[in-house]
């Protein structure tokens, strides 16, 4: 027996994971993208390579997502595993129509990173760490008020009130970052309608309704994954709720924020400043204009997760792997996303496997 596994974005430099799909009697069809060029085949050559697969899985891709027409070109398609957290660049829907699996790898060497970051950008941003580097570095020395950080402790009755801190989304991620920011004793304020009420005070935070709380934080920071719903969630409107001096922090996808609508935020001083890793477009073009708002905004390549030391898709390309023999040999992977395909894809492809 054997399978026909189409890896749109490679990610496995050593190659032991196609060795193990090998090993287990997969053909293999290897696509030119990966996580540092993300912009691969197009479409006609994605469907064209994809043609006749049981399965397809990779990291992430910008140039061309996974289609309804990539899909089609397969009848007997299993399963779409992803080696990274997100499914954005595949249509899921579609997917879930069509009666395919679509799995994630959420590894916490990934999202636990993820948080971590997140409270790195903020701190860099509020103490304002860049400014004060290049204010030494360029002569200067003595206090300057403009140097001066936002107070981010404890609530206190001496004038310093500390930060109140905006979670929204309180998945892995923003539960990480409740976690983590809970010894500094602020007031964190979390929605999300997708998740019980009493994980909110699991997590020691309150919950609340978004615009609440993008009136009353001081930093508001996104973690959601990318659906109809939450694309361009923040947007004109969301901004002028905030407080003028408010931080936004996004490390979750880059349509979540509208971007010009965020330039334009920034340059006329509706909101203070914003940290991306996430952009709607990546890389993120020459001549958009966060490359030109300075110290307003902290950007950097969709990397908030890169730890020295811990391989970032490593962990992941083997869940990936996992996933797609466990689909190829009839038995439902973990970590599945669209779970609502899986009554449907029992029927198909239960205990039907086509690899030794």
């Amino acid at each position: 027996m054997s399978a026909n596994v189409f890896i749109f974005a490679p990610a496995d430099k050593s190659g032991d994971t196609h060795q193990a799909m090998e090993a287990a009697g997969c053909q293999l069809v290897l696509g030119s993208a990966s996580w540092e060029t993300p912009m691969g085949d197009n479409e006609s050559e994605m469907v064209a390579m994809a043609k006749g697969a049981d399965a397809m899985c990779g990291t992430s891709i910008r140039s061309t997502p996974i289609t309804r027409r990539v899909m089609e070109a397969s009848e007997n398609l299993r399963v779409i595993a992803k080696y990274t957290i997100g499914v954005d660049d595949i249509d899921v829907d579609a997917a879930t129509e069509m009666g395919i699996l679509v799995t994630n790898a959420p590894t916490e060497s990934n999202w636990g990173a993820v948080a971590e970051g997140t409270i790195s950008i903020m701190l860099c941003v509020m103490k304002k760490l860049r400014e004060r580097d290049r204010h030494l570095k360029s002569g200067g020395y003595w206090r300057d008020s403009a140097l001066e950080g936002a107070y981010i402790g404890a609530r206190e009755e001496d004038g310093y009130p500390g930060i109140t801190l905006g979670i929204v989304g309180l998945g892995r991620i923003g539960a990480r970052v409740s976690k983590l920011m809970r010894p500094w004793g602020i007031q964190i304020l979390a929605c999300d309608p997708y998740v019980p009420s009493e994980k909110f005070g699991e997590c020691g935070v309150e919950q609340t309704d978004l615009k609440t709380l993008l009136q009353q934080s001081d930093v508001v920071s996104l973690h959601v994954t990318l659906t109809k719903e939450t694309r361009h969630m923040i947007g004109e409107e969301e901004f002028k709720l905030m407080k003028p001096d408010a931080v936004l922090l996004n490390t979750s996808r880059g349509y979540v924020v509208d971007e010009a609508a965020l330039a334009r935020a920034l340059e006329n001083d509706v909101i203070a400043a914003a940290a991306l890793d996430a952009f709607e477009d990546e890389p993120l073009d020459m001549e958009s204009p966060l490359r030109k708002l300075g110290d307003k905004v902290l950007l950097s390549p969709h990397m908030i997760a890169s730890n020295r030391g811990v391989g970032l898709l490593g962990a992941g390309v083997q869940w990936g792997t996992r996933s797609v023999l466990a689909a190829l040999r009839g038995e439902v992977p973990d970590c599945v996303f669209n779970t609502d395909v899986l009554p449907r894809w029992q029927e198909r492809f239960g205990g039907k496997s086509i690899i030794g």
